[in-house]
């Protein structure tokens, strides 16, 4: 959705010619398609399929109806905006076993992936955020998170990725993947999230 979003942002300028602000809602990477409300004092459209448009010629007239654009019209008048946008971040999720920073079994595999990723996009910066389940104190939940995080960069700069380019943090407890009452285990939560840019 931020991806539609940010997208839409860059549809109305480039559109903000002479004729007013046009806004073409797109598809997001995944496919998925969000909604937006094109509103001013004179009334409102909204937009929730993909392709769909509506232009605002001025703040004292409604935005006109909505219509789908034709994607030869999107491509011509907002092909160099669409291809300046930078490629979205990609996120992978690595799991750990419980009170450890050792990685699950299941995601052994995916530090090489996340290498794949950074070479092919010549990428130089990756960020990785540590977390910890409520199973144990905060202070010791914190702690953990920052090993796993420690781990995770230290597997990646073994593997070759420059450590200048990869900046880590940890949220303890905080920011649950599955949020869950104190000292109940849960494997979602005891995770690293490593995102490349």
């Amino acid at each position: 959705m931020k991806k539609a979003l940010l997208i839409l942002f860059c549809l109305a300028l480039t559109g903000c010619a002479a004729k007013g602000t046009t806004v073409v809602l797109i598809e997001d990477p995944d496919g998925t398609v969000g909604q937006v409300t094109v509103r001013n004092h004179a009334g409102a459209q909204t937009l929730d399929a993909v392709r769909q448009s509506t232009t605002a010629a001025a703040p004292s007239k409604a935005p006109e109806p909505v219509r789908v654009a034709d994607q030869d019209e999107i491509d011509t008048t907002y092909g160099r905006a669409l291809r300046a946008l930078p490629e979205p971040v990609e996120t992978f999720i690595l799991y750990f076993r419980t009170g450890t920073s050792d990685l699950t079994p299941e995601s052994r595999p995916v530090p090489a992936r996340i290498l794949a990723s950074i070479a092919r996009r010549g990428s130089t910066d990756v960020r990785v955020y540590g977390h910890s389940d409520r199973v144990g104190t905060s202070e010791t939940n914190q702690r953990l998170s920052m090993e796993r995080a420690e781990a995770m960069s230290a597997i990646l700069v073994d593997m070759g990725v420059a450590k200048d380019i990869i900046r880590t943090s940890y949220h303890g407890e905080g920011n649950p993947l599955v949020p869950t009452e104190d000292e109940v285990p849960e494997p979602r939560n005891r995770r690293v999230e490593v995102l490349v840019r």
